[in-house]
């Protein structure tokens, strides 16, 4: 059967690698794909990104399943132009999607079915913003209401910081509504919440509608440097398992968060297909809360995740698709899988685009080399966004896999790269270095 995976990145590079080992699979096409996907004969790329396109295309090659990677194919309504055509297609609608799409409507939500998360407000009104962050004082986390590709989110640690932020999305509108998402239409909004202390990790299910299946555990690096400190970015590298996920905490995590979001959006009449992420916050004391939904796999995360997953990727889709995942039992490599994102210099600000990129190491069985933002120039390969690679490898402890990784990546090149050399750092101080 031939599969198609919506998106470029390196969480659609992971994917398609996953799916391209499935027994009944015979092409894997990725819309639009990157140099990565490009350069294996493995798949396919196609430079379609337009729902109702991928639409006609996907019926004129009589695509079995679909797979959508990132949101703003999500939030544009895809899983809806594909389900209207009899299409199968695994991802939410564009109504379920607002849990990402829009940070007012997920904590909206989150607060009338009781799902633990930050106290908060939305602001339209600049002057009305100033005027809560004045009254609450700093730390204070300040985020854009739309889609901002990770990039929308402050967590200000003075009140000015707050202050700038919120006349960076409101007063200068830097974030907008690039998709012209219905929820926006009036123009940008913030929401200011409370700053939550804690270990943060991701926690992703897949949802058919009704049932839940949890992945593996996953901690991703927000920060570009070491220690976390600098900038936030899109992630600079993910390991699994997360040790801070105990089996308590899954449970929590699971009993009060996932199973009432999903029983919550199935009785506002919006059933939850897809994958859901919550970024959860984990107090000293194991309680867990969440900081935000997405709807659809992390990036880095995916790339360790599916390096782990052993079970036939193509038929846990396909039960999610038809409803039957209580059917499903996830099997997972023991191992510690872990991704070193390799960025562009001057990431997250002002990437470089077209460098050349040499020196990566063909596939191991223990180490894969994930594309992101790289594209094919005349058969030269070379970068083309922000994080350019993530070197996935597996390992039987979290210090042997950094070291394998960062054995990977120092083989890799490119003019001004970029990357964390401490990725993991917090699994290789804790008690069970193997978690959950």
């Amino acid at each position: 059967m031939k599969v198609l995976v919506i998106g470029g990145g390196g969480r659609e590079h992971a994917l398609a690698w996953r799916l391209a080992q499935a027994a009944r699979v015979s092409r894997v096409y990725v819309a639009p794909g990157n140099g990565g996907t490009a350069s294996d004969e493995r798949y396919d790329c196609i430079d379609i990104t337009e729902p109702a396109a991928l639409r006609e295309w996907a019926i004129k090659e009589k695509i079995a399943l679909t797979v959508v990677g990132p949101e703003a194919p999500l939030a544009a309504g895809v899983v809806d132009e594909f389900r209207a055509h009899g299409l199968r297609i695994f991802g939410p609608t564009q109504a379920a999607a607002q849990l990402e799409s829009s940070k007012a409507f997920s904590k909206a939500f989150m607060k009338r079915h009781k799902i633990p998360t930050a106290e908060y407000e939305a602001f339209t009104d600049a002057a009305a913003a100033h005027a809560y962050i004045d009254a609450k004082g700093a730390p204070i986390v300040v985020k854009a209401d739309g889609l901002a590709a990770g990039k929308g989110v402050v967590v200000a640690m003075t009140a000015q910081e707050a202050h700038e932020a919120v006349d960076f999305m409101l007063v200068d509108n830097k974030f907008g509504n690039p998709l012209g998402i219905q929820h926006n239409e009036g123009g940008a909004r913030v929401v200011i919440e409370e700053f939550l202390q804690g270990e943060e990790a991701s926690f992703i299910v897949l949802c058919d509608g009704k049932n839940v299946t949890a992945l593996a555990t996953s901690q991703d690096h927000k920060r570009l440097l070491d220690n976390d400190e600098g900038p936030n970015t899109g992630g600079m590298g993910a390991y699994s398992p997360a040790p801070v996920v105990t089996a308590e905490v899954h449970a929590r995590a699971m009993r009060e968060i996932i199973l009432p979001t999903i029983r919550g959006m199935e009785k506002d009449g919006i059933p939850f297909t897809g994958f859901l992420y919550a970024g959860l916050m984990i107090d000293a004391t194991g309680h867990p809360k969440t900081l935000e939904f997405n709807c659809r796999m992390g990036d880095p995360e995916t790339q360790p995740i599916m390096m782990r997953l052993k079970s036939d990727l193509f038929e846990v889709f396909w039960h999610a698709t038809d409803g039957t995942l209580d059917q499903v039992e996830l099997q997972w490599d023991r191992r510690v899988a872990l991704g070193v994102v390799m960025a562009a210099h001057g990431y997250p600000l002002s990437p470089r685009k077209g460098d050349r990129i040499t020196g990566i190491p063909a596939e191991a069985p223990d180490a894969v080399v994930f594309h992101a933002g790289t594209t094919l120039d005349n058969g030269e390969l070379k970068t083309s966004g922000g994080r350019v690679l993530c070197v996935t490898v597996l390992a039987d402890s979290v210090k042997q896999a950094q070291q394998r990784a960062y054995e990977v990546a120092a083989r890799v090149s490119f003019d001004g790269a970029q990357y964390r050399k401490d990725i993991g750092f917090r699994a290789v101080h804790a008690r069970n270095p193997h978690g959950s």
